[in-house]
């Protein structure tokens, strides 16, 4: 088999996919690591932005939450990006609880 004939098999082809599987996967990670290193800023800034509040009618609840080993900031964070993820209105969902995680 020359040179030629390799150029034009399917092994040659399928191993053009693998390279190109590879590198596009390593561009992945770069490309994730770099935008994981910027959000934290964006979120600060976006909260410095949106320091307003809105008060709920008197007499309105939609219930209880039970925050388990989570301070009131760090729940209303998840709330918000639960609400902006689903693209449900965050009048619309009802949260249980929020309880911190560990890493395992």
């Amino acid at each position: 088999m020359n040179f030629i004939d390799f150029l034009k098999s399917p092994a040659f082809l399928l191993a053009i996919v693998f390279v190109l599987a590879v590198a596009y996967t390593l561009y992945a990670k770069i490309r994730d690591g770099k935008a994981a290193k910027k959000a934290p800023e964006a979120v600060q800034n976006s909260l410095a932005e949106t320091k307003t509040t809105v008060a709920a009618p008197a007499g309105v609840s939609n219930g209880e939450l039970d925050l388990i080993e989570t301070d009131e900031k760090t729940a209303a964070v998840i709330m918000a990006i639960v609400s902006n993820k689903s693209g449900i209105p965050l009048n619309r969902l009802s949260f249980k609880s929020i309880r911190l995680m560990e890493d395992k």
